[in-house]
């Protein structure tokens, strides 16, 4: 199959023929459906835990900076071989979303579990400028990028919760 081979539903060996393309389709992750931007969410929510407990605070911070940088190449290369501008199998851009949502809120499984479901609801929902940004953005950087900004969002309604939760359970 050649690189630019247009690709509707690419096969589990089509994936994994290229590391990039395991790494855009959350090793298989995006293959499933329905769902499969919260498939790939989940994955990013299960290999959190481990990579945050081998590595320190400031090595995963620049861990989750440079899997969103080697993002948007990932993506780029993965959406030019498919012929497609941003397939809806390409799981990376969640996965690195909820890596930065469970980074930046408090380390409480509770306000994960929120952080996680609120980037889900964001990055489905596309409130504006999510959703301008997903069809102006092309390219790896478009496919990456308003999932960043759901993620943004989360986290600081994650924050505002986190802060209103225990506001109102200190006067309790």
């Amino acid at each position: 199959m050649s690189q630019r081979h247009r690709v509707d539903w690419p096969s589990l060996k089509w994936v994994f023929a290229r590391a990039h393309r395991a790494l855009a389709f959350g090793f298989g992750s995006g293959l499933i459906r329905p769902g499969s931007g919260t498939w790939g969410s989940v994955l990013g929510l299960g290999l959190w835990w481990p990579l945050n407990s081998v590595l320190s605070a400031s090595v995963l911070a620049l861990f989750v900076l440079l899997a969103a940088l080697a993002g948007i190449w990932i993506c780029q290369r993965t959406v030019d071989e498919l012929g497609v501008p941003d397939h809806v199998g390409i799981v990376w851009d969640e996965i690195v979303a909820v890596w930065i949502v469970l980074w930046a809120l408090p380390p409480v499984l509770w306000i994960a579990l929120v952080g996680f479901v609120l980037f889900r609801v964001f990055d489905v929902a596309k409130p504006w400028p999510i959703r301008t940004l997903d069809a102006s953005v092309a390219g790896g950087l478009g496919v990456m990028l308003d999932d960043l900004v759901a993620a943004l969002y989360a986290v600081v309604l994650g924050w505002a919760i986190w802060w209103f939760w225990g506001y109102f359970g200190a006067l309790g």
